[in-house]
């Protein structure tokens, strides 16, 4: 079990872990973008697709919790990554440049997931724990038609597609899948995922404060 502890304390376990964790939500994360596109099949389809989640409660709780650990899994190695690369240079470079492929979205990574953490925080109170009187539906309608939720929720998915544009790729590379003759299409594979992320998740807001008969 030594062993064990130490590949997973070590910062090649903690990457491990971050990325196999990032991978596992980049994946709820895509399911959950196509469970949200039923809205613009109708109310009825979106009604059903919800009823269809909530049918079998105890295995949501289940999938739930597992989701959390990942969650939880993902922030902490971040976090400690985070926290150990800076006690390693407390000083920072004097020269910031985007020599070796660094981009907006790879130096800020810590604090789009930042966000992204607000952002789930507040939705999951306002839809887990909100008005359970209202169907989701509603509720969907009656957060997003208050344009300063609307606009937080845009802000969290231009977070999400941020982040995902360069974790997609990063998590290949602390998984050891990377060779130079695929990492270009790696790279463009995870922004192109995160533009068509970010725009699906747009949809619902920007339909539902431009469009007052949306998902009625």
């Amino acid at each position: 079990m030594h062993w064990l502890t130490q590949t997973f304390t070590s910062s090649i376990g903690k990457k491990a872990i971050m990325a196999t964790s990032g991978l596992l939500l980049g994946l709820f994360v895509l399911v959950h973008m196509l469970g949200n596109t039923t809205a613009f099949a109708g109310r009825e389809v979106f009604i059903a697709y919800a009823e269809a989640l909530h049918a079998y409660d105890s295995l949501l709780i289940v999938f739930e919790l597992v989701l959390l650990a990942f969650f939880l899994g993902h922030v902490i190695s971040a976090l400690t990554l985070a926290l150990a690369n800076r006690a390693a240079r407390p000083t920072p470079y004097a020269v910031k440049a985007d020599a070796g492929g660094r981009t907006l979205a790879s130096r800020s990574m810590l604090y789009s997931g930042l966000v992204v953490l607000v952002f789930l925080v507040v939705h999951v109170f306002q839809f887990k724990f909100g008005n359970r009187e209202s169907l989701s539906v509603d509720l969907i309608r009656q957060i997003l038609q208050q344009p300063l939720f609307a606009l937080f929720y845009l802000v969290g998915a231009l977070a999400v597609a941020l982040h995902i544009s360069h974790g997609f790729w990063s998590l290949w590379q602390s998984l050891g899948v990377e060779h130079p003759k695929y990492n270009p299409a790696l790279r463009r594979g995870a922004v192109a995922l995160a533009i068509v992320t970010g725009l699906m998740f747009s949809l619902i807001p920007v339909a539902v404060l431009l469009f007052p008969r949306f998902l009625l």
